[in-house]
């Protein structure tokens, strides 16, 4: 399991705009072969933080998504709603045997 977290901080304006467009791709995203999950979650303390959680089930996963048109169409619409550039952690899946 690949599994990237991406905080993201977007302007106080456009917070619903970008809820909405977020959960239309995270709404397609989850139909994708390579995607095991994808959840947005807002900070309660600062509701124009958000993060995404995407569970990847290889490392090519990524990739084909960002192929995809619904992850096209929402870079685009999200990017003017951006108070500072998102960034990303990576993580891989460690699975227990017991």
């Amino acid at each position: 399991m690949y599994i990237v977290h991406v905080d993201i901080v977007v302007k106080p304006e456009s917070v619903e705009s970008f809820m909405a467009a977020t959960l239309i791709n995270a709404q397609a995203s989850r139909k994708e072969p390579g995607i095991a999950q994808f959840d947005l979650l807002r900070r309660r303390d600062d509701p124009a933080r958000f993060l995404l959680i995407e569970a990847y089930r290889d490392e090519q996963a990524p990739l084909r998504h960002k192929e995809t048109p619904h992850y096209r169409v929402w870079a685009d619409t999200v990017a003017p709603m951006m108070a500072q550039p998102r960034s990303s952690l990576k993580y891989e899946g460690i699975e227990s045997s017991g």
